[in-house]
């Protein structure tokens, strides 16, 4: 059982070429690169920057992490 200590962050790391430089709209929903899902942000952030740095070429290409954590128990309003 997680404690606050260790509970788990997942996090969502995913990318794709875009349709355009200024939006988020991605060319090819099928052809999207799901890289992973990582149980800390630390861990997302290494995998995003590696695979940014290996499509660097290619301007159009984007990648993303989802704090998926933060969408499965939202915070109460206050």
């Amino acid at each position: 059982m997680a404690t606050e200590d260790n509970k788990q962050l997942l996090h969502l790391v995913f990318g794709g070429e875009l349709e355009a430089l200024d939006g988020t709209n991605f060319k090819d929903l099928d052809a999207l690169d799901m890289v992973g899902i990582y149980p800390n942000y630390a861990l997302a952030y290494n995998a995003w920057k590696s695979k940014a740095q290996s499509t660097v070429d290619n301007a159009h290409m984007r990648y993303f992490i989802v704090h998926i954590h933060r969408l499965m128990e939202p915070e109460e309003p206050k």
